[in-house]
Formats: C-alpha cells, sequence, structure tokens
C-alpha cells in the first residue's frame, strides 16, 4: 500500500507560494493509497466508528472483503442517484445512532461515491468520510475532487456539495468483478482527460486495446494512477470550480442532457458529448478535422459511442438548465488540439440552431 497525498500527486511543493495559490485549498491535505488491499482499510481508522455505505450488487460481490463494520446497502443504478436514496441512507444512519464522531466509507461506483459524499456532508452538518471506487469510472474521476450530489428528474447532479474525503482507496483487484460494459464507462473519462490535458496520454491509448488493459494489471494500475494525478491536479487548484477544473467537464455539458433523457450510462453519454463537442470544436475553435476524427476513432476503438437518435427539441430544454448556463450562454469545453481545451461561451440561440448538426 503506497501513501500519496494530494499535493504530491499534483507535483506541488509542500509549502506553496502564496503568490501562485492564495490559500491552501483542503484537497492538498486528502490522501491517496494505491496498490491497496481492502482488509488493511483498518489500518487508517483504528478506534473509529465505521459505517459502510454501498450498493446492493457491490455489497453482493464484495462483501466477503468488506472489514467487520456496518453495512448500509441502497438499490444499484443511476436512477437512484436521487434525494429519496439520500434520505433512506440518513434514517438508517440514525437507526445505528450514528454520532458527530462516526465515519461513513463509501464502497462503490461513481453513484455510491457521490451519495456517501452528500450524505457525510448534511447529516449532523457533517461527518468525516473516505472512499473505496469499485469501478474504473470511480477511480479516475467520479471519487475525485469533492463534487458530491444527486440527479433531479432529468437534471444531472442539480443538488450537491463540495465536501473532500479524507483519503481515497486503490484496490485493483476489485475490478476484476467488473463487467466489460464497465470498463467500456470507466474509459470515457480517461479519454476525456487525454484529450483535454494529456496528448501523450492520448496517444498511449491509441496503441492500446481495451482487452490490453484488462488483461495487464501494471498496465491498467498505471493507466489509473495517471488519470487520478491529471484530475488532481487540476482539483487541487481551483478546487470550487472557478476556472481550470470547468476543463473537466468536456463531452458533460451535451453528455449530461442526454444521459437522463434516454437512461444510458455515463461513460457512453460523455463520449457522445465529446463527439458533439468535438464537432463545435471545429466550428468554433482550431481543431483540426484530422484531430477530431482521431477522437471519433478513439472512442470507437473503445466501444464508445459517438451518436444518438433523440429528439433535440428535448436536448435543447435540459440544456438550458444546464448548470454551466450564464444568463443566455452555456460555457462548453472546446479543443483547439488534442491535450490543449479551452472555455467557450456559447449562446443559447447559437447553440440551438446548430444542435441538429454537432448531435
Amino acid at each position: 500500500m503506497r501513501q500519496i497525498k494530494a499535493y504530491e500527486l499534483a507535483g506541488l511543493p509542500v509549502q506553496l507560494n502564496p503568490e501562485h495559490i492564495p490559500e491552501r485549498p483542503p484537497v492538498q491535505d486528502l490522501c491517496f493509497y494505491f496498490d491497496a488491499e481492502l482488509a488493511q482499510i483498518t489500518e487508517l481508522l483504528p478506534g473509529k466508528k465505521v459505517i459502510i455505505i454501498t450498493d446492493e450488487i457491490v455489497n453482493q460481490q464484495l462483501s466477503h472483503k468488506f472489514p467487520d463494520y456496518p453495512v448500509i446497502s441502497f438499490p444499484s443504478g443511476e436512477e437512484h442517484k436521487q434525494q429519496s436514496t439520500v434520505d433512506q441512507v440518513i434514517k438508517k444512519l440514525i437507526g445505528l445512532e450514528a454520532g458527530r464522531d462516526c465515519f461513513l466509507l463509501g464502497i462503490g461506483g461513481g453513484v455510491v461515491t457521490d451519495i456517501t459524499g452528500y450524505v457525510a456532508s448534511v447529516y449532523l452538518r457533517g461527518v468525516s468520510f473516505g472512499l473505496v471506487p469499485t469501478t474504473i469510472l470511480a477511480m479516475v474521476d467520479a471519487a475525485i475532487g469533492g463534487k458530491n450530489g444527486v440527479d433531479v428528474g432529468v437534471y444531472k447532479n442539480l443538488v450537491g456539495s463540495i465536501r473532500q474525503p479524507s483519503f481515497l482507496f486503490y484496490d485493483y483487484s476489485v475490478l476484476s468483478t467488473l463487467p466489460v460494459s464497465e470498463w467500456v464507462n470507466g474509459f470515457a473519462e480517461v479519454i476525456k482527460h487525454a484529450c483535454i490535458k494529456d496528448a501523450l496520454l492520448f496517444a498511449e491509448l491509441e496503441r492500446y486495446t481495451l482487452h490490453d488493459y484488462q488483461q495487464d494489471p501494471s498496465l491498467v494500475s498505471d493507466l489509473i494512477e495517471k488519470n487520478a494525478a491529471i484530475k488532481n491536479s487540476v482539483v487541487i487548484v481551483d478546487e470550487m470550480e472557478n476556472g481550470e477544473r470547468k476543463l473537466l467537464n468536456f463531452g458533460h455539458t451535451v453528455g449530461h442532457a442526454i444521459e437522463n433523457l434516454h437512461q444510458i450510462s455515463h461513460g457512453h453519454a460523455v463520449s457522445i458529448g465529446m463527439a458533439a463537442a468535438c464537432n463545435l470544436s471545429e466550428k468554433f475553435s482550431t481543431l483540426h478535422f484530422e484531430e477530431a476524427s482521431r477522437i471519433i476513432r478513439l472512442l470507437a476503438r473503445y466501444h464508445l459511442p459517438v451518436d444518438i437518435e433523440t429528439d433535440h427539441t428535448r436536448v435543447f430544454e435540459v440544456l438550458r438548465m444546464d448548470k454551466k448556463r450564464i444568463r443566455n450562454e452555456v460555457n462548453f469545453i472546446l479543443l483547439s488540439r488534442i491535450g490543449s481545451a479551452s472555455v467557450t461561451p456559447i449562446p443559447v440561440e447559437l447553440l440551438q440552431h446548430h444542435l441538429k448538426e454537432i448531435l
């Protein structure tokens, strides 16, 4: 088990220059534990009243690995990422007489990590928590950054909080339980990171296949750590999403609009959103057709969709309520080239005019 502090993973010195980062973000003291085994987690929580939060599928598949702590589980699936699930978890915490000194341990994919963080931020006005991501998507993206929340109908993550866990704990052996569809789902976020921040990672993904990563534990562990470092390096300097962190929304603006409308997986929706953002980048940025084509080919290489038959009117109505909308503009993340992205406000009327072309 290797412990790495967030500031080390981001390549920052212990003592930050206040001219560069005026306030030291709390995320700096977050600990990442790589190459760990779930049984070791008790070493991090001596004497604490720990309560595990998970979903029914993870509980069924991995409970034999869980430490001997009380378990609260809820039904699996994005459709359960709702306030009603949060209420049920809180009622069970009350039943367990959980006080301010309890520690919540979220073990699962992105829905579990989101709900655990959200419950921890509101229960008794805040309790401590840690996360054990069990999917590729959660390991490289959903569990990192402190964003926690729930959906409201078709509107993704409309209600939530930003609250950092005490640690992120990576046991790669849990990936053996993942179906292929969940590997595909997670690689959408891996490709997203390469598109916005790392052209070398993009080239690496072009060299390998999904099967290569599934069959080589050292290859996938290196990939996960690279992606954790990319996201962490962004979050650590912009925890509240005032600037750089917005780049992580590449593919998510259109993606979120269609995810719940069509009840498709997050990775599939983000992939379609990235294809749409590439089309927009050709129109409103400097992304060249050849580079856009490379991105589309890479998404297909990892079995991700790039388009969908949809009701554009309904998609536009959801886009109009997107969190990234400011007055009459929606902030899109566009690429100038592979590995370089920027925030570009696009007027709502112009977006409506081009929606059928890009999606």
